[in-house]
This record gives C-alpha cells, sequence and structure tokens, in this order.
C-alpha cells in the first residue's frame, strides 16, 4: 500500500530518535570505560605496577582491644599489657622446613613447641597467621624483625594481652580469658574471623565469658602490599576496629580485698549485699588463685597444685557452693509458721533437750534443754526443738514456699559462671527426686536446715537482705557499661507484713545483743552500728545412737572433712539496715566461733569504709582485733578513712 507523505515524515522521524538514543548510550559506556582507564592509568597505576612485579595485595583483620573491667571506684581490675609475639601465614610460606630452621636460630623454641607449630599450620586455613611464639623478649623480637626479609610468611607483632592487676582478688567474680581453642570454636556456631587470630583470648569463665561478645569488639582491617616470598613491603589503607566495651561492676576493691584477707586460710566464702540498692559489694571465695597464670599458660605444676588442694581454690563458693543452711534457716521456718497463723510471737514452747516423733528422738545442739522459749528468745538461743515443733504444724512446703520468696531455690541472676539454684524441697520435688513420699522426720530436719535444704552463701545473703529490708532484693553486679549505668531491677516491698518481720528481726537482734546470744561475742558495741544476725552450724555427718550414749565427739577432735560447716548471717545497721552478709566456712565446727567474728569484722570494714575503729570492739577485744588486722595484707591500706567515717 503506498504510504502517504505524512506517514513517511512520521517514521524518519521515529528514527531518528532512536538513532540519537542509542548514540548517547555508546558515548555514555565510553566515557565510563575511558573514566576507568585514566583512574587505572593514573591512580592506580602504582598497586597494578606491584601486581606485575609478582606483588599482591592482601587484607588483614587488625584484633580489637579488648575493654576493660573495673570496681565501683573506678580502680582497673581487667586490663591489657603489651607484648611481642611471633606468627606465620601458611599461605605466605615458600619453604615451611627452611623458615622453620632459621626461626630456630633466632628463638628458642623445642621439637615439641615445633611440631605443635606444624599441626596448627595444618589445621588452620592457609591464610589464617598461627603463633610461633608469644610473649617473646624484645631481643628476640628485634632478631626477628631484622631478618624477617628472608622469613617468609613470618610475621613479629606487637599485641595486646589480658592482665588481672588485683591477682586473686576477684578471680572466681572476673574469671580469666585463655587461647582460643578448637573446642571454644566448636561451641560457637558461627564464629567470628576474628577468633581465628593469633593472640586472641577468650573468656573462658566468669564475667569474662558472661560479657565475651561485649568486651570483644569488632575487628578493625589493614590492605597490605605483600611481595612474592609473603613480606609485607608497605600498608596500604587500614580501618580501625571497634574496641571493646568497659565494664564497671559494683564491687569495691578495698572491701573485697579485706574480706579474702580476712577468711585467710579457711575455705570460705563472704557475701556482702547492699540492702538499699542490691549492689554486690564483695563476693570472696577463700582461698583464691591468680588469674594471670591461666591467661599466660598455666604449668602443669601449677594446675595440679590447685586441683588437689582440698580447699578447692578454683571453685567459687559463693555462688556454686550449696551447703546445708543449719540454723541460719530457722528466720524461713518462724516467718512460716507466722504467716500461717499458726503461732503467736509470745507462745511459748517447751524444750527438753529432744523431741520425740513417731519413736525417733529429734535432738537439741543444747541436751539439757532450753526449757519455755517464745520466738525471739528461740531465735536467740537458737533452740532446735522450737522448731521441730513448728515443722509439725508448718509442714514443709508453707516452709518451702517462704524459702522461696526469701531467695532460696532460685538461681541469683548474676553474670558469673556455675550459679547454683540449690534446692528448697517440698513434697512433689521428694516424690519426682527419689520415688519416695515425704515424712515427718523430712520437715523436722528442715526446720533447722538440714536434710534435703541446700542454699548458696549468695542466697543466705539475699535472704538476710530481704528479712531486714522487707523488700525483694536482687543481686546487681554490673553498675554501667561504657560510662552509662546499667538500670537495677525492681525491687517491690514483699507481702509480709512488718509486724511479722519485725518479730524475726527482733530476734536476730537478740542473737548478737541479748542476754542469752549464741553471737555475743561478736557484738558491736558502737550503738550506730548494732548488728543483727543468726548462727548455723550444719552437720555433714551422722551422730549415732550409740555415740550420743557415749558422748558426741567434738569437732576438733574430728579430721576436717568431717566437721560441722560454720554459718552467720547478719545485717546492720539494726535501726536502718545498709548491709547484709553471709559467711560460710567449711568444716569451721561452729557459726559463732568460725564465721560471726569474720562477718562481724567485714560488715565493720563496710560501715567505715575502711580498718574497723578499735572502738566499735569490746573493750576486752582490741588487743586481739589490734594485733589480727596488723597481720593483714591489705591492698592501699593508707586509703583507708579515717576512723568513725562511714560509706558514701
Amino acid at each position: 500500500m503506498k504510504q502517504t507523505e505524512k506517514t513517511i515524515r512520521e517514521s524518519k522521524s521515529r528514527i531518528t530518535r532512536r538513532a540519537l538514543m542509542l548514540g548517547g548510550i555508546q558515548l555514555g559506556v565510553m566515557g565510563i570505560l575511558g573514566e576507568r582507564m585514566r583512574k587505572m592509568q593514573l591512580e592506580d597505576s602504582e598497586q597494578y605496577r606491584t601486581m606485575a612485579e609478582g606483588n599482591s595485595v592482601k587484607f588483614r583483620l587488625i584484633p580489637p582491644t579488648r575493654g576493660l573491667i573495673y570496681e565501683r571506684n573506678g580502680v582497673l581490675i581487667a586490663g591489657n599489657e603489651q607484648l611481642y609475639r611471633i606468627s606465620i601465614t601458611r599461605e605466605d610460606v615458600d619453604d615451611l622446613d627452611r623458615v622453620m630452621t632459621d626461626l630456630r636460630a633466632l628463638i628458642p623454641m623445642t621439637d615439641e613447641q615445633v611440631a605443635d607449630i606444624r599441626d596448627e599450620l595444618r589445621k588452620r586455613a592457609r591464610t589464617v597467621p598461627v603463633t610461633v611464639a608469644d610473649r617473646v623478649s624484645w631481643e628476640e623480637f628485634s632478631r626477628v624483625a631484622v631478618n624477617a626479609p628472608s622469613l617468609s610468611g613470618v610475621t613479629p607483632e606487637v599485641g595486646l594481652s589480658r592482665i588481672y592487676p588485683r591477682h586473686d582478688d576477684f578471680a572466681h567474680v572476673l574469671g580469666y580469658v585463655g587461647p582460643v581453642s578448637s573446642y571454644d570454636l566448636s561451641k560457637i556456631p558461627d564464629p567470628s574471623p576474628v577468633l581465628m587470630l593469633p593472640g586472641v583470648q577468650l573468656g573462658k569463665i566468669g564475667v569474662e565469658a558472661k560479657f565475651e561478645e561485649e568486651l570483644r569488639g569488632e575487628a578493625g582491617q589493614r590492605e597490605v602490599e605483600v611481595n612474592s616470598t609473603g613480606r609485607e613491603m608497605r600498608e596500604l589503607g587500614r580501618r580501625e576496629g571497634t574496641p571493646g566495651e568497659n565494664l564497671q561492676l559494683t564491687l569495691d576493691y578495698k572491701l573485697q580485698n579485706f574480706a579474702l584477707q580476712r577468711m585467710g586460710d579457711e575455705s570460705a566464702a563472704c557475701v556482702v549485699l547492699d540492702i538499699t540498692n542490691g549492689d554486690v559489694l564483695a563476693c570472696a571465695s577463700a582461698p583464691s588463685f591468680d588469674a594471670n597464670l591461666f591467661v599466660r599458660g598455666i604449668s602443669v605444676a601449677d594446675y595440679k597444685t590447685l586441683t588437689e588442694d582440698d580447699h578447692r581454690p578454683l571453685a567459687d563458693k559463693t555462688v556454686q557452693g550449696l551447703y546445708p543452711p543449719g540454723s541460719t534457716y530457722k528466720p524461713v521456718a518462724a516467718l512460716a509458721a507466722l504467716e500461717a497463723g499458726l503461732v503467736t510471737p509470745d507462745e511459748k514452747v517447751y524444750c527438753r533437750g529432744y523431741t520425740e516423733i513417731a519413736g525417733r528422738r529429734f535432738h537439741c545442739w543444747k541436751g539439757s534443754g532450753h526449757g519455755w522459749l517464745n520466738m525471739s528468745q528461740s531465735l536467740e538461743q537458737s533452740c532446735d526443738c522450737y522448731y521441730y515443733e513448728m515443722a509439725q504444724r508448718c509442714g514443709i512446703d508453707r516452709m518451702s514456699a517462704m524459702a522461696e520468696r526469701l531467695g532460696f531455690g532460685h538461681k541469683p541472676d548474676l553474670p558469673m559462671s556455675a550459679v547454683q539454684d540449690g534446692i528448697a524441697p517440698t513434697r512433689a520435688w521428694k516424690r519426682e527426686r527419689f520415688g519416695k513420699d515425704w515424712q515427718v522426720g523430712d520437715s523436722v530436719n528442715a526446720s533447722i536446715g538440714q536434710g534435703y535444704v541446700l542454699v548458696s552463701p549468695m542466697q543466705l545473703a539475699i535472704m538476710t537482705a530481704r528479712i531486714a529490708s522487707g523488700k525483694e532484693i536482687v543481686p546487681h553486679l554490673v553498675k554501667s557499661k561504657n560510662g552509662i549505668e546499667v538500670p537495677r531491677p525492681e525491687m517491690p516491698h514483699m507481702d509480709l507484713p512488718e509486724a511479722m518481720l519485725n518479730n524475726v528481726r527482733r530476734g536476730m537482734d537478740m542473737v548478737v545483743n541479748g542476754t542469752h546470744a549464741t553471737a555475743g561475742k561478736s557484738k558491736v558495741v558502737k550503738s550506730e552500728w548494732r548488728m543483727a544476725g543468726k548462727t548455723g552450724s550444719a552437720q555433714v555427718r551422722n551422730i549415732t545412737a550409740a555415740e550420743r550414749a557415749r558422748g558426741v565427739i567434738r569437732n576438733d577432735q574430728l579430721p576436717w572433712r568431717r566437721r560441722d560447716h560454720g554459718l552467720f548471717v547478719c545485717y546492720a545497721p539494726v535501726d536502718n539496715p545498709r548491709y547484709a552478709i553471709s559467711v560460710v566456712v567449711e568444716h569451721g565446727s561452729g557459726g559463732a566461733t568460725a564465721a560471726a567474728p569474720i562477718a562481724r569484722d567485714v560488715m565493720l570494714f563496710a560501715l567505715a569504709d575502711g580498718l574497723p575503729p578499735l572502738d566499735a570492739y569490746p573493750r576486752s577485744q582490741r588487743g586481739e582485733i589490734e594485733e589480727r588486722f596488723s597481720k593483714l595484707n591489705l591492698v592501699d591500706p593508707d586509703l583507708a578513712r579515717p576512723s568513725g567515717t562511714s560509706r558514701a
């Protein structure tokens, strides 16, 4: 069909537009290519020249700086120190046998160490550096650096390593770091590449492990030119990493050190809580250990010494240790009976030295008996028979329900390793655990903190703080992260009448300050620091009827492992409670003799914020106290405030 003139003009117009569009696209592509060629020839010419000469450009990760840890006053308790190390990257090594031979001429290495290095190089990716020698001297570092041009793949490095300036004071709480092992990597679902770098350390236990990701930070990156032999020629670019977060704990370094020193050679634990906010001010387990030993690679001899010590220095007794609470459990039984309306504060129960139930005698610690006692007097004199009666009235479920409200049977939410929840037994618990029914005798044993009941020193401190304050005190260990305060948990008032709590508090006051006080020798005479508490002794052996007939063997006549545990809990000042403390002395024989004196000294140190003034002690004890303090190896004793001042 013949086209009209109009149709021909429109067709030509469309063809012209398409030609212009295609031409524009072609010009744009040519411009981009031209710009790329210009950049390659002018700006990147040096990089391509080095590559043409046999050099290459590689990217290296920069290990981040591990975050620091401080105590509440800003004193460093976990830092970093500079060290020198030598690493090797298999990908860059031309002749491994020759390089290892040359290295052995420069730095001392045993055949076993060389074999370990070769094994590690086989296991790791070829691009991952492996540490040849750590913590080398400056002289050794210099020798390797001077000879680096002939040592393909070998890199002398300046790195950082963890250090604990307070040595053993915070070992159990902080834990420690160590080299990243294959086992560590196997437990991490998607391990960060930075964990493959030489010298990088991983938190193994304690706060170091619980806050590993926050403390580790993020790696940086270096762009380096490497020649054909694997030697770094120069750095082409660098992106710094992000340092780990700094943590500040609620612990007080002076109080922590004093508590540990005061426990001395005992196998013991001491916890100090600030009742006003739940801060953990001291959390000391004795004996302790120097965490630096693990960072630097503990020797077989040192590790054997720690593991074979019967006082178990590696165990954190404050949260891992579980003990029968002994008579420190009696305030729990008292509150359970009061709340259920099964006893009044003034009702008296007769103690004749034992209670007979179903033909079995349950003995009081005082064989001749206490006579008639009301609740406050039963706490003051720690009468067992009174609580045997409460157990029969209450039953185990009521007592255990109260124990749970006071912190037993629940794992404290703390960033520490192997925190235990303990046992607040019930009928259902025994049936599930042992397939047996609960017996009246089980309740009787539980009422004096024996039998199935198990608690940690941390839980004992929580119980004491809750009784003293009437609030659901929750322990709090981390004060701030990177200078930003960490919110403390809510601590509402407990659903227990104040009058009911006052009945128990009165009895705990009499334990230390009463006429028949079981802890009277640990009295504080400074009136504004008056202390209340409760003693406890927990048996670790059964006393047979035959032994009772011929006379119970005294603790000091028994082997150490068969002696009773000594426990003491306390709070002060009585009129305005500030601190709650628990002390457990393993196989210490008695709470009044072994644990209470330690707790009193620690309490007075907390109140005075330094060495306690002698006028806080009974006059007859001051010479002994002064001599005791003079033998302690205290940290910064010159920083102790003048006697009589209190913590802000």
